[in-house]
């Protein structure tokens, strides 16, 4: 093979050339697309993991007793704070909201 034959054979027509560079820039846009999916999804796995409506651990929450009350029990669930609490005029049954420490809700409880 001489050099001017090897020259021909290297060369490409332009029309291979032209579906080349179309087929190099798919290419790039689907790599594009992917990359822009993948990192949509990894914000989501994050905003879903961190939940910012939530108390900080060890954060402290302000409840507003009635004045003289005395708390007897309380029990933690979900996100609901139950208290028993002894008032001058009996008993009481206190539910607050855990993320905030605002009163959802009183029962009084009374001695049949």
């Amino acid at each position: 093979m001489t050099d001017a034959d090897r020259e021909m054979a290297d060369t490409i027509d332009p029309a291979t050339e032209r579906l080349r560079r179309k087929m190099v820039r798919l290419l790039g846009v689907s790599i594009g697309i992917m990359f822009i999916g993948v990192m949509a999804v990894l914000v989501a796995v994050v905003y879903r993991t961190s939940d910012s409506s939530a108390p900080a651990q060890g954060a402290a929450i302000p409840l507003q007793l009635p004045a003289g009350a005395e708390i007897a029990e309380t029990s933690l669930s979900g996100d609901s704070i139950l208290m028993r609490i002894f008032v001058p005029e009996g008993e009481s049954l206190l539910v607050f909201d855990r993320a905030s420490g605002t009163l959802v809700n009183t029962y009084p409880l009374q001695r049949r």
